[in-house]
């Protein structure tokens, strides 16, 4: 009798050592080759940006993109203009968490951050943009402050102006140039639209 009543107690003890042993198992499943750990939207790189905010690598087929387009107005500012694919802006207040080609885009000058975007347009004042030549970079981020990047590079797009002495005084916009390209700027990598590559205002 003993013996019959303590083989499906030994049993039941295998039973919860095999579900034990599985339940610890489950503790690597989000870590990926090269120390990268994978989550639901896309992978988190070890790569970050000025900020160490880190690279969020999607496949390029699904990956959003973005162009930029700078102007002179009338005030002596400026104004960007973006455009977007595979891409929607979240409303102020969104949940800090990625979700797949949704998010904002941060507007860099000369590689500073001057303001984050939740649509396509902006305007930069004439003291952020002084005398000379300067890189205006439109870069998409997911709401949990990750960088949207494809092939270890971050998405963004790039465009050069020049602001001449002329233009940096109140009143006159002249001699103002403005060179808008979507494309990838050899500083710092990155990727931009296909449809507006190479193009200048």
């Amino acid at each position: 009798m003993s013996w019959t009543r303590g083989l499906p107690a030994a049993l039941a003890v295998c039973v919860l050592l095999l579900t034990g042993s599985a339940g610890c198992g489950t503790g690597d499943a989000h870590e990926g080759k090269d120390g990268r750990s994978a989550s639901p939207v896309g992978k988190v790189l070890e790569d970050t940006d000025e900020d160490g905010r880190h690279y969020r690598e999607v496949q390029k087929k699904d990956a959003p993109e973005v162009g930029i387009e700078v102007q002179p107005d009338a005030d002596n500012g400026w104004d960007v203009r973006l455009t977007v694919r595979n891409f929607r802006f979240s409303a102020g207040g969104a949940k800090p968490q990625a979700v797949a080609g949704r998010g904002l885009a941060y507007i860099f000058v000369d590689d500073r951050l001057v303001t984050r975007l939740r649509g396509l347009n902006c305007r930069l004042p004439a003291r952020l943009v002084p005398r000379g030549t300067h890189h205006v970079t439109a870069r998409l981020y997911a709401d949990d402050g990750t960088v949207w990047a494809v092939k270890g590079e971050p998405i963004e797009s790039t465009a050069d102006i020049t602001a001449s002495e002329a233009a940096a005084r109140p009143g006159r916009t002249e001699d103002t140039t403005a060179l808008s390209a979507s494309r990838t700027c050899p500083r710092t990598g990155g990727r931009g639209s296909p449809e507006r590559a190479g193009k200048a205002s």
